[in-house]
């Protein structure tokens, strides 16, 4: 079986390691990880893939290099119908979850991301699966910080990391990685049980 696990992000250096690069960086760090290859460009998907294998099933990876709210148009012509949206797995920043956590869901929503609002026009279903990588920041006892008004929310997205959270993502990275080989391997269901 195959799937297609895609890193929303926005091209280009200034963007490199802004918090909105969460998910891009994320599958970038898992490709690496499970040894598929250096992400190459790849005209048919607007933005740069690799593809290997987890187990039986067949994987590709995608990271966009259209912007943030046009992400659909990069996996348009491999998300081509319903069925192969239950195989695709979005990686994304979540401002709604404490810097550091992940949660998987599946067919919700898009909770106003403009990435996940874009595959879900470009796609036209919501039955595919997200993986949400926590991003706000947090008071010491754990309470989500988040900036308050549009402006602050935007800035804060493509502010970089700090030296305190780059010190930390390795090991976000890594329980990223094994929450989408569980995906893979496991399937959704078994995934969520295991992640949230």
């Amino acid at each position: 079986m195959k799937f297609v696990i895609v890193g929303l992000g926005n091209p280009g250096e200034e963007y490199q390691y802004t918090r909105h690069n969460a998910g891009r960086l994320a599958v970038t760090a898992f490709g690496e990880e499970q040894d598929f290859g250096e992400l190459h460009t790849d005209k048919k998907v607007l933005g740069e893939s690799t593809k290997g294998s987890i187990g039986s099933h067949s994987v590709m990876l995608i990271v966009p290099d259209t912007f943030m709210n046009k992400s659909g148009n990069a996996i348009k012509d491999i998300v081509t119908s319903p069925k192969i949206a239950e195989r695709l797995v979005v990686v994304y920043d979540d401002i709604d979850l404490p810097f550091g956590t992940l949660k998987i869901s599946f067919g919700r929503g898009s909770g106003g991301h403009k990435g996940v609002e874009s595959i879900i026009k470009t796609v036209k279903t919501k039955d595919f699966v997200r993986l949400r990588v926590g991003v706000a920041p947090t008071t010491p006892s754990g309470k989500i910080k988040k900036p308050q008004g549009e402006q602050k929310v935007h800035d804060f997205l493509l502010g970089e990391f700090s030296k305190k959270e780059k010190e930390e993502l390795k090991k976000l990275f890594a329980r990223t990685g094994e929450a989408l080989a569980l995906i893979v391997s496991e399937g959704r269901v078994k995934a969520m049980n295991q992640v949230n």
